[in-house]
């Protein structure tokens, strides 16, 4: 019958700690047919993502899991290792939220997406080849056939995750569960994405478990919507009736969370803590068996801005166009051309040993909190990490003080700090990324997507936080985002790169009012209207 389930999750408790005292999951039951979709929704640490990662049993050894996770009418949770093997990748496959922990640094990215073919049936190099390409188009990847030979860390952060979903895709899955897949990507192409996932499941008959903390992406892809709170199902429905008349307290306040107010007018009078001019960024393309230089990929082209105490310049554009890259040049993470001046001293160069004094008070957030916490060492030494290096005096019991007021700053319980990165949310690895940056109390502080993999509630906290700690301390903030939402809410001033240029800058308030370039107009139609974007033709 067609309203047969595909997936059956009945009574779904899990529990981590000695004897599962800890319940991650606590009675949790849906169903999800072919060619429809279910969004869990919920804060980070809800239990959303240990319920998706329990349907394939890819949980930790030692976890206590109940109740019955049926698929085709087969549980899952007792069936063998064999049988599951033969399951996932081909009929079920999984999107994880950091797509740089899920793919392997040492091999290509035509090896990674080939093996999942071949493993699962497809032969003939040729055939395996001229089906990735095929893939990595369906998810928007530029010129992939130059991409096959490319490594993980040589792609951006959403062409990453893109080709984690081509990877999922490749076996045309009949369970398709997304744990933040657009989380990586910027507003323009997570739209393609949407439309892409909507035609593959129309085509397919698919069925998709969406996590997410996007509403609106909920409301334009779910057919059905369950929010979770505390590891509950506090209340679940048809989409349409969800978003129209919530019924649950924690399903209005997440509904109402949003990034909210503007940031004040830059004041062009304050100090200047960071200033660029025509600042370059080009890496060589080698080819030939030579490895001779042909050409040149300008990822910032003659760049020049400045930062101003107590003020914050967000940086948008879409993936791929340079943001990362000029944030790093800045801090002198990588190599450059060009002038950058703190506090109107030259740094550009400077060698490590002479840079190592102003790592102090120059920091940075990354994208990937997970990629960027060591997973060896508790949370108290990595937040702490920078005060043995910068303030050596510190004895061990201030260390731990100082570690706690950073923690409960960024709205964690310092009592977590003997703790590990795995045992934390997306959402408060995050958090922990921006505490470790800020108990240096920097005075320029590079935030490299620093709420995007955050809930909506979160989010209008960080930016709170961040607004404070601003005040108080009065930081300069580069504030790389594709969360446009976020950067009108933060930043003085914007601007607005494509293909390593500058297409427009200014005041965030002039900016954001009336763009004068056609693809900034385009960035904010996306991020602003994202349930009227047209449906665009998938890929064939």
């Amino acid at each position: 019958m067609p309203d047969t389930p595909l997936l059956s999750v009945q009574n779904l408790t899990i529990g981590f700690g000695q004897g599962g005292a800890f319940k991650a999951v606590d009675d949790v039951s849906f169903s999800l047919v072919k060619g429809k979709t279910l969004a869990l929704v919920g804060e980070s640490g809800s239990g959303k993502s240990v319920t998706a990662l329990s349907i394939p049993r890819l949980l930790p050894p030692g976890t206590r899991i109940g109740g019955q996770v049926l698929f085709r009418g087969q549980n899952l949770l007792t069936c063998s290792e064999k049988a599951l093997r033969g399951l996932r990748g081909s009929a079920i496959t999984m999107v994880f939220q950091e797509p740089m922990t899920s793919l392997n640094p040492l091999h290509t990215i035509e090896r990674q997406i080939g093996e999942i073919l071949s493993i699962h049936g497809t032969s003939g190099a040729k055939t395996i080849r001229a089906r990735t390409i095929e893939l990595l188009e369906e998810v928007g990847i530029r010129d992939p056939g130059e991409r096959l030979g490319s490594y993980p860390h040589q792609l951006s952060g959403g062409q990453r995750q893109r080709v984690m979903i081509a990877m999922a895709l490749a076996n045309r899955p009949d369970l398709f569960i997304a744990d933040e897949p657009t989380t990586a990507l910027d507003v323009t192409v997570q739209a393609q994405i949407l439309t892409l996932l909507k035609g593959l499941q129309a085509r397919y008959g698919m069925a998709m478990l969406f996590i997410t903390h996007d509403l609106g992406i909920v409301r334009r892809l779910a057919d059905d919507v369950a929010v979770m709170q505390k590891g509950r199902i506090v209340e679940s429905g048809p989409a349409q009736d969800i978003f129209a008349a919530p019924k649950h307290p924690y399903t209005c306040a997440l509904l109402a969370a949003e990034p909210k107010g503007v940031a004040p007018a830059a004041d062009r009078n304050a100090k200047t803590i960071v200033a660029v001019d025509d600042l370059k960024v080009w890496f060589p393309i080698k080819k030939g068996l030579m490895r001779k230089t042909v050409g040149s990929v300008k990822a910032v082209d003659g760049i020049s801005m400045v930062v101003r105490e107590g003020q914050t310049v967000g940086v948008v554009g879409e993936s791929g166009s340079g943001k990362t890259t000029l944030g790093l040049a800045i801090l002198r993470l990588i190599s450059s051309q060009g002038r950058i001046a703190y506090l109107g001293k030259p740094i550009e160069g400077l060698g490590f040993t002479a840079m190592r004094p102003l790592r102090r008070d120059m920091q940075v957030v990354f994208q990937d909190p997970y990629g960027s916490l060591s997973p060896r060492l508790p949370i108290v030494d990595i937040v702490g990490e920078g005060l043995v290096l910068h303030k050596a005096k510190l004895s061990y019991l201030d260390r731990r003080e100082a570690v706690a007021r950073a923690l409960a700053e960024t709205g964690l319980d310092p009592a977590v700090m003997d703790r590990y990165p795995h045992e934390f949310s997306g959402g408060q690895r995050q958090r922990i990324a921006i505490a470790r940056a800020m108990v240096l109390e920097p005075k320029f502080v590079v935030l490299d997507e620093p709420t995007s993999a955050l809930d909506m509630s979160v989010q209008a906290q960080i930016v709170d936080l961040l607004r404070d700690l601003q005040q108080k301390r009065g930081l300069a903030y580069l504030f790389i985002s594709h969360d446009l939402k976020v950067v009108r809410a933060l930043a003085s001033d914007v601007i607005v790169m494509r293909n390593g240029k500058v297409v427009e800058s200014g005041p965030a308030t002039e900016v954001f009012a009336d763009p004068k370039d056609a693809y900034t107009r385009a960035l904010f139609a996306a991020a602003f209207r994202i349930d009227a974007v047209p449906d665009a033709p998938v890929a064939q």
